[in-house]
Formats: C-alpha cells, structure tokens, sequence
C-alpha cells in the first residue's frame, strides 16, 4: 500500500489555526463574540460561522441585574404615577356623588380586611381546615349587613319605611342580623377540630378583631359622607396633608427619633406636620364652606358637584360675631371680628389628625413586625396594600363622626323620623286622622287645593269613636 504524502495538508472548514480537526462550537462562538474580527468566508462569500448552529446560552444573554439606585428610582417612578391616579380617581369620585364615594369605601373595607385577615391566614392550608376562609368573609358580610342596614334605616327611613317590601326588614333589621351572626357562631363551634383548637380560636378573635378595626370604623366614613361631603373629604385630606408635612419637615431638620416602631419618623417632623397642617385647615375649610355640596347632608344620592345640594345649612358654616378684648390694651374698646365657629372645630379636627391619628398607622407597623410582613399586601403599585394607605384614616373618620354628633349636628325633626313615630306609635286609626289633619293644614296655609282635602275625606274612612 501506498503511504500518504505527509506534505500535502487538507484545508478544513473553518480552520483558524486548528490544523487537522474541525474546530468546536464554543470555539465558533468565541469567535463570534469578537466583533472585530472577521470570520472565514466560504467560496460564495458567506460568513462560515452562519452556518453552524448556536448554542441557547449564545441566544440569551442573561439581564443585567439592576443597581440599588435603579430600584429606587423604578419604585419611586411607579410610586408617583399611582398616587397620581389616586387622587385623580378620589377626586372624580368626590366631584361625581356621594354613592360613588360610598362604594370606594366599601371596596377599600372589603380589600382591607381581606389584607389583614391574609397576612395570619396562612397556616390554615397546612392544617387542611376548609371553613376558615369561608368563615371570614360569612362574618364580614353578616357585619356589613347590619352597618349598611343601620345607615340605610336612619339616613332614608322616608323611602323604606313606606315600602310595603322593606318594611318588614327595616322594623326586624337588628334581629335578622343577630341571628345571622348566631348561625355563624352555631357554625364556627361545629367546625372545631381535634388538635386545630388553638389555632381555630386564634382565627375567630383575629377575625372580630378585624371587623371592628376595619369595617366598624368604615361604617362611620360612610356615615359622615352623608351628613356631608366635607365630613368626609376633611378628615381625610388632612390625614394626607399631615404625613406629607411630616415627611418634608422630617427630611428638613428632623434630628430626634419618634417612636421605635417607625424609626424615620421624628418629633420635629411631628410637631412641624402639626403647626402646617392647622394652617391648611384653616385654608380648606374656608373654601369649602361656599359650596352647599360639601356641607349639605345627603338627600339625594343622584346629586353630583354640578347639580348640587340644596339645605338650610348649619349655623357652625355661618359667620358669627365675636367679640375680643386685647390683653395688653384693657382700656381700648373690644374689637369685633366675623368668623365661621367651623373655623375653631378645625383646630381640634387638625390636631386629632396630626397627634393621634398617626399612631393607627405606628399600629400598622406593629402589626407588619409581629408578622415579619414589609405590606399589607400589593393592591397599589408602589404603595402595597390598601391597609398600608388606610391605617390612619379609620380612627380618624371614627373621631370625625364622634365629634361631629357630639358638638356640630343639630337633632330636628325629619321626614323620615314623623314617619317612624307614626308607624310605630300610631294605630292604623290614628294614622289616618294625622293624614287627615296635616291635609286640613297645609289647605289652610295654601299649600295644596281644596279639592285634595275633599278627595281625602271622601276616601279616608272616619275614626270610630
């Protein structure tokens, strides 16, 4: 046999060097990762390297990972953009009608509670304990049954009592939601499990618990809402002002620490957040207080800003004469001056929100640290749950309505309240003889014709005697 010429050597594909074999993928792609360096070109003039097949790892290049300053600035981005929308939606809402600011607070107490009952719910899947969740919402919609239920029967009681449908739930309303609430109760007991009982009860008072937090307190927001739009929109805006004036004086010359639960919060960005927030009262209420919107009560949820409310309003939005004698200048007259009582209430509702309020929200991170949890949750983009936004303001509107009733509210006699008495005091007699009368009236004042009083006597059966 004839031995090969050892000096004839065979130009391989792709050779770069590698006499004698084929060079390797990882060879090729290095080869690619240089952009600087042509490849070898086949007889047509195509780029070798195209006609090998890549590896995936080639195909994807692993991110980058992101620095700690471009997750602040993604976070404070999205932040930003999502208080914005807040406030434009809080906004509109207010500007639209009390209903749609009623159903905001009804979905923020739904998702608030779903928060909070999510964040000690979590064992209940290891332990295999089907009811527990359904429990808790069953507790929640019974409560929101008997809050919704009151306000209904109070604040519209001329509309439910006269229907001949609704009347048997207005009158029975408390006693429904009594034994709703015991068949929850008859359920929970019946549900106890052998060696679960610890963690059970753990659930039933971490779900009152709950209810009275969040959903009790929400019932009185929704109460001031309608006595009032600015019984609503007051308190909370300066719940808003005052964290942000705290921040911006925290931040200015804030030097000694608050509270160990929030270590950035400090006592000269409290008390600054104090003094700026009474002054923006002062400015708020003084606006607000032109427009019959705000400080009319609700009488019709088809109202929005544009139609308008129409009331006799409160002596506390009207200017009143004071009288002042100055301290240094005894033997000068008093001075007069013209002012809204409203504008003295405003300097307790500025303090509540600055010195107490927060400390619903000192409540909150006591909850997230016993928990090991950073947010409630992560309904808003940047911000976490609706818990983290809400903290202050449950106990902020609770006080709102509390003082409100105390020293503003003014108790007259309603529609809705003559119609009560009548139907529960009055026999059916009786009520007939009040139709009677207040017909025989109002002809005499010239209210409605004679012919309506006739027709009334005409159909109204006669008292017996």
């Amino acid at each position: 046999m004839s031995r090969p010429r050892r000096s004839v050597q065979f130009q391989h594909r792709g050779s770069n060097g590698h006499h004698g074999r084929r060079p390797s993928i990882s060879e090729t792609s290095e080869g690619l990762s240089e952009p600087g360096s042509p490849g070898p070109r086949t007889m047509n003039g195509n780029s070798e390297s195209a006609s090998l097949t890549r590896s995936p790892s080639t195909l994807q290049k692993e991110p980058k990972p992101q620095t700690e300053y471009e997750k602040k600035k993604e976070t404070f981005i999205t932040r930003t953009i999502w208080t914005f929308v807040m406030i434009a939606g809080f906004f509109a809402a207010m500007f639209a009608g009390h209903i749609y600011i009623l159903a905001i607070v009804t979905a923020v107490q739904i998702v608030s509670f779903k928060e909070v009952i999510a964040i000690a719910n979590v064992p209940s899947r290891a332990k295999n304990l089907p009811f527990t969740r359904s429990l808790n919402w069953y507790f929640l919609g019974t409560t929101m049954y008997f809050l919704y239920g009151e306000s209904v029967i109070y604040y519209f009681k001329h509309i439910v009592l006269v229907d001949r449908i609704l009347l048997p739930f207005a009158t029975h309303h408390r006693f429904i939601s009594f034994m709703l609430y015991v068949m929850g109760f008859v359920f929970f007991v019946g549900s106890l499990q052998k060696g679960h009982y610890r963690f059970q009860f753990t659930q039933f008072a971490w779900t009152h618990m709950a209810l009275y937090l969040i959903n009790v307190q929400s019932h009185f927001i929704m109460n001031n809402t309608l006595e009032g739009m600015i019984w609503f929109f007051l308190p909370a805006s300066l719940v808003i002002t005052n964290d942000i004036f705290a921040y911006i004086c925290g931040i200015t010359f804030g030097r000694t620490q608050l509270i160990k639960l929030s270590p950035k919060k400090t006592v000269e960005g409290f008390v600054g957040a104090w003094i700026l927030t009474i002054l923006f009262g002062f400015a708020m209420t003084n606006v607000l207080m032109r427009y019959k919107y705000f400080i009319c009560p609700a009488n019709d949820l088809g109202s929005n800003f544009f139609t308008g409310l129409h009331c006799e309003p409160n002596p506390v939005f009207l200017p009143q004469e004071f009288t002042f004698q100055p301290p240094l200048l005894l033997h000068s007259p008093p001075r007069t001056f013209h002012i809204a009582p409203m504008q003295f209430h405003i300097l307790v509702f500025a303090s509540f929100a600055s010195l107490i309020a927060p400390f619903g929200g000192f409540f909150a991170s006591g909850l997230k640290r016993t928990f090991k949890v950073k947010d409630f949750g992560e309904s808003i983009p940047g911000h976490g749950g609706i818990t983290d936004r809400m903290d202050c303001q449950f106990i902020m509107g609770f006080f709102a309505f509390m003082y409100y009733q105390s020293f503003i509210a003014e108790y007259r006699a309603s529609v809705g309240g003559v119609i009560e008495t009548a139907i529960q005091g009055l026999s059916a007699e009786e009520q007939i003889e009040v139709v009677r009368g207040l017909t025989k009236y109002l002809v005499g004042q010239g209210q409605v014709g004679e012919g309506v009083f006739e027709c009334l006597a005409g159909v109204l059966p006669r008292r017996r005697r």
